[in-house]
């Protein structure tokens, strides 16, 4: 697959309950990054309304062959001429149950890549917040590389970014560029957001692009905002350094990744191993 340097839009947002107005402001927000030249535009996880309570959520939810958020996107792409990349949506499946499914648009409209998001936050966090994705979500069970024109690209979203594992297999696999939309929370933005972003970059030597919600959404909850291009360095080359509305640039170049790669062979390097665990005894401390 050929590489060449691209321009990458971020775009961040404050996702509401109203999937119809989140995809004026999609519209609004996709416009002013194609007009910046960017061929590869992300949004956040979520994109298509973010809804905490699960009832209100399963009574817009649609199957994504009738989903409003997905015929958007595939109109906005058309429009553009751009690959369009929805963080993610919710989407119904099989059941009861609801995938977070990221989607990759070609510049004709037509949908060339899904990956519905593996790890499940469920987590209890200091402030009280309690989040049980796997309480509505399905997991996803593949892992997505998608080989562009211009650069190979793994797909990952949100909490996937905890997991180096999977982050490593899309590197093994290729990927030069990986993606981590988000809506990750406010506390536990502050304190990791950056850190996770650039490490995840940096052990695999790729671009990393996590297009972020921002704000306090309409169900309550408040994103970390802080949308991010990082280099296959760990430099961060574009930020939305808030949690407002707003879209982010920059220009990727193929070739950083595998000069980052020649530096700091790790991924090459990697070894497989045993591992031991040994106990060792209490014993009373011996005393003068």
């Amino acid at each position: 697959m050929a590489t060449r340097t691209f321009r990458a839009a971020a775009v961040q947002m404050r996702s509401g309950v109203d999937p119809q107005r989140n995809i004026s402001d999609l519209a609004e927000r996709v416009a002013e990054a194609a007009s910046s030249g960017a061929e590869y535009v992300q949004t956040p996880e979520m994109t298509g309304a973010l809804i905490g309570d699960r009832k209100s959520l399963m009574a817009i939810l649609r199957s994504e062959a009738d989903d409003p958020v997905v015929h958007a996107a595939s109109g906005l792409a058309q429009k553009h001429r751009i690959y369009l990349h929805i963080g993610s949506t919710a989407v119904a499946v099989a059941g009861d149950k609801v995938a977070n499914r990221a989607l990759v648009f070609d510049p004709h409209g037509k949908i060339v890549a899904r990956y519905d998001k593996i790890h499940m936050f469920d987590v209890d966090l200091d402030n009280g917040e309690s989040w049980r994705e796997s309480a509505t979500y399905e997991p996803g069970k593949h892992a997505t590389v998608v080989a562009f024109p211009f650069i190979t690209t793994g797909l990952g979203i949100c909490y996937d970014v905890r997991f180096p594992d999977l982050f490593q297999k899309l590197a093994r696999a290729g990927a030069n560029m990986l993606t981590a939309p988000a809506a990750f929370t406010r506390q536990t933005g502050e304190a990791h957001w950056h850190v996770l972003q650039r490490a995840r970059a940096i052990e695999n030597g790729a671009f990393l692009i996590s297009a972020a919600q921002g704000g306090t959404h309409e169900d309550g909850r408040e994103t970390y905002g802080h949308s991010l291009i990082v280099d296959p360095w760990g430099r961060i080359i574009a930020e939305a350094d808030h949690n407002e509305p707003a879209v982010i640039v920059a220009d990727i170049d193929p070739a950083a990744s595998v000069a980052a790669r020649a530096k700091i062979p790790n991924l090459k390097n990697d070894r497989t191993f045993d591992l031991e665990t040994i106990e060792v005894p209490e014993t009373a401390r011996a005393t003068a």
